[in-house]
């Protein structure tokens, strides 16, 4: 009998050990639908064709997110920028997202590094509690079985538009309305987490769908050879995300206002793009 109890303490520890070892490493891929506009008297289709292009290029990024069972970071895999067609030049107004994004699903916070206006901020914060819907919708990605979740927020939006030489199309006004966010994971990776600020599901989150930006997970490796170093980052000034916000609304409104004042009048064509959320 104690020889049995033995045995199972030692089965119960190593499952233990396992847990805690447990990583992994997910490759994501965004998409965003553009659904822009433009001008043919101001534009050629030819150049409409070029800027459509560079667009759909700006906006499809690959993400890595490193895991394990409590901790996560989640980075965009660098690469090399497409060169801008000749005759060209682009402006794009977009913020959000983040440089390096920390979680601790454990603690429920989050530490956010992003470099913005040639400043390091440091974003500490709690993590939002997300009220998911749970549903038995399933489909299978790659060899993962998925399960459907869904939750509605409200978020702010600007309409998308386009500023050809400074000639405005687009209103700056902000309006709110109410989205479904879709997401699908799978108890089969048993972490709480996902890519970007999703968490709280009873699995990896491997798709999200969120109005206009779709983020697909192209490829999973679980507990890999080269263990996994998981690092809280620690450069930049920190602040609060409501902080940051105010800072980055405020910095975004000073850099219209010189750049309406420095291309006031001036010759050439430069291409304004706003992309609202």
């Amino acid at each position: 009998m104690k020889k049995a109890l033995l045995i199972l303490s030692l089965l119960f520890v190593a499952t233990i050990l396992k847990a805690q070892d447990f990583q992994g490493v997910a490759i994501y891929k965004t998409h965003t639908k553009l659904d822009i506009k433009l001008d043919s008297t101001q534009m050629g289709g030819d150049m409409q064709e070029k800027m459509l292009a560079m667009l759909k290029k700006q906006f499809e990024k690959t993400y890595k997110l490193n895991f394990n069972k409590e901790e996560s970071i989640y980075k965009e895999e660098e690469k090399l920028e497409a060169p801008q067609p000749q005759g060209m030049v682009m402006v794009m107004v977009n913020t959000g997202g983040s440089d390096v994004l920390y979680k601790n699903t454990k603690e429920n916070r989050y530490t956010s590094q992003n470099e913005s206006f040639s400043k390091i901020f440091l974003i500490q914060d709690e993590l939002k509690k997300v009220d998911w819907i749970l549903g038995s919708e399933t489909k299978n990605i790659g060899d993962y079985t998925c399960y459907k979740a869904t939750f509605k927020r409200e978020v702010e939006v600007i309409e998308s538009g386009i500023s050809v030489n400074n000639d405005k199309e687009f209103d700056d006004e902000v309006t709110t309305e109410e989205r479904e966010i879709i997401a699908w994971y799978t108890p089969q990776i048993p972490v709480s987490n996902g890519p970007e600020n999703y968490h709280g599901l009873p699995g990896l989150i491997l798709e999200v769908n969120d109005g206009n930006q779709s983020i697909m997970c192209s490829k999973i490796i679980i507990n890999p050879e080269s263990k996994i170093k998981i690092s809280e980052p620690t450069k930049g000034k920190k602040v609060s995300q409501e902080k940051y916000d105010a800072i980055m609304d405020k910095k975004m409104k000073e850099m219209q206002e010189q750049y309406d004042s420095e291309h006031r009048g001036r010759e050439g064509e430069t291409i304004e793009i706003r992309i609202g959320g």
